[in-house]
């Protein structure tokens, strides 16, 4: 899987009204990034997770997001069960920002990405997803770069695969 995504500095937080935020988590085995022939961050047993951003998302959004990745029971205990979190587990969590997760298909053949947020209002949502992440967790999240084409290797565990989206709350 190659993605694409953009690289600038932190600002502020837009306060914006609308809850949009939405997110892929797969439970992972091993995961990493590569650019240009070069890894530069992996984890194992963990959480990789895809990250959409869109221009109304808001700190609310993160904070829900957060919590509910943070404590989402995807990991089997002793007696093969999900009932366990990645804290439970002590796993690793890799966080990549993919504009694509927000691409419209309704007219014609060429997905829209017109609902995803431009690099200055995404980036600093994203940083700040991941500080609230590594905040909630307690440990250091890895991440890819923005505006770097990348390689996302991974190892889908089980296979275990959700989707979250911040404005379903489901």
């Amino acid at each position: 899987m190659k993605i694409i995504t953009h690289l600038g500095g932190i600002n502020e937080i837009p306060a914006c009204a609308g809850n949009v935020m939405r997110v892929v988590i797969q439970r992972v085995s091993k995961a990493s990034v590569t650019i240009s022939g070069s890894e530069v961050a992996s984890i194992h047993h963990g959480l990789l997770i895809l990250l959409g951003i869109e221009e109304e998302d808001t700190q609310e959004d993160i904070d829900w997001l957060v919590s509910k990745i943070a404590k989402l029971r995807i990991f089997s205990d002793e007696a093969g069960n999900m009932n366990l979190s990645v804290m439970d587990t002590n796993g690793d969590v890799f966080v990549v920002s993919q504009f694509t997760l927000h691409a419209s298909t309704k007219k014609g053949n060429r997905p829209s990405f017109i609902k995803a947020a431009k690099p200055e209002i995404a980036i600093p949502l994203y940083e700040k997803f991941v500080s609230t992440l590594e905040n909630q967790l307690g440990k250091k999240v890895a991440t890819g770069e923005f505006g770097a084409m990348m390689e996302v290797a991974l190892i889908n565990d089980g296979p275990v695969t959700i989707i979250i989206d911040s404005k379903n709350k489901e």
